[in-house]
């Protein structure tokens, strides 16, 4: 199967300053990762602590796109920030759940859960 027939879409919005709401549509894979990656460190490059990983439109993900997920993850905490997985198709969630990345990265039905959940964790002071 080619790119051509199976291409990434890749949209980024900001709900905020500071978060970043990236909609994926298209198989997230070998062949799409590397765009996919693009997005989010450009960015990071630009402020971003938050993102918002919309996963709604990706009927299959492979183990580049969880990598990826689970890198921006690792990146996103040492700001301190956030990913969240939004509202994932079945197969994605599958994924997900079989490979742990769930327990790790909160996956929430809708934007407004995700940027609630955001709130909550700015919300609640670390003790010392």
């Amino acid at each position: 199967m080619s790119i051509a027939q199976n291409p990434l879409s890749v949209e980024v919005t900001l709900p905020r300053e500071d978060v970043a709401l990236v909609t994926v549509e298209g198989h997230l894979d070998l062949d799409t990762a590397t765009e996919f990656q693009a997005h989010l460190a450009n960015q990071l490059h630009h402020g971003r602590r938050h993102f918002l990983l919309d996963l709604s439109a990706v009927p299959f993900m492979d183990s580049s796109g969880m990598n990826i997920i689970l890198r921006v993850y690792q990146e996103a905490r040492e700001l301190p920030g956030s990913v969240h997985v939004i509202d994932p198709t079945p197969a994605v969630r599958r994924v997900l759940d079989l490979t742990g990345v769930s327990i790790t990265v909160p996956i929430s039905d809708k934007v407004d859960d995700a940027l609630a959940l955001i709130d909550r964790s700015q919300q609640s002071p670390e003790t010392p």
